[in-house]
């Protein structure tokens, strides 16, 4: 690795970590440099800004399992209309391999919660940039497999999808604790076992008639 990749990458590291304990707005460039060990126009150089290094913060973890994700998807379309139970094996499983549990991987998952729940415009406009592509397409694919429902409803069901799968990572220990240790994070295999399962039965479930609690007025 040469010296100047060595250096972005100890920028990297060390943006993951803060970011993730303190937030984003809680870590300034000087607090970032001290962390990492650079200065701060090796900073300047590498990103240009703190947004920038938030950005690829992000981005380096995410875009490799969103080319994974689109990976599977080209692969089963390949081999003809995919059932759905495979489609959202390719949306969730290599979510879960890249939440693991090393203490880098649980950082990062921490990270995702911040940025998520933190306001800065430029922060939800990067979630768009990086999952619009991929939102899209399995969007698509879902609707070929499911043709009765309306692209509102599969958005929809796609949204509560990836609602379990955000909550199973991030609070792996209260997870196990609330289930007894019926779900285990940790053990992939078995949590994927069941996320696909449960999602697939979600994805295929006839549309329900407006729920009471809208027709009363509360929503």
């Amino acid at each position: 690795m040469s010296g100047r990749a060595a250096t972005k990458d100890l920028v990297l590291d060390a943006a993951e970590a803060l970011f993730s304990a303190k937030g984003v707005d809680g870590v300034s460039l000087r607090t970032l440099t001290k962390e990492a060990g650079v200065n701060l126009a090796a900073v300047h150089y590498h990103f240009g800004s703190k947004e920038e290094v938030v950005k690829a913060v992000f981005a380096r973890r995410i875009r490799p399992m969103n080319r994974e994700r689109l990976a599977m998807l080209d692969a089963l379309e390949d081999r003809g209309r995919p059932e759905v139970e495979e489609i959202v094996t390719a949306l969730v499983a290599p979510a879960l391999r890249l939440a693991g549990d090393s203490p880098a991987r649980q950082r990062f998952m921490r990270l995702c919660a911040r940025l998520y729940s933190e306001p800065a415009e430029y922060l939800q406009q990067l979630y768009m940039e990086e999952f619009s592509q991929v939102i899209d397409r399995f969007e698509r694919v879902f609707r070929s497999a499911l043709p009765s429902l309306s692209r509102a409803e599969v958005r929809r069901r796609m949204h509560f999808v990836v609602g379990l799968l955000v909550h199973t990572m991030l609070n792996s220990a209260p997870v196990r604790r609330w289930t007894s240790g019926a779900c285990d994070p940790a053990d992939a295999e078995s949590t994927l076992a069941a996320i696909v399962s449960f999602a697939a039965a979600g994805m295929r479930a006839p549309v329900p008639d407006t729920p009471d609690c809208v027709r009363g007025g509360v929503t």
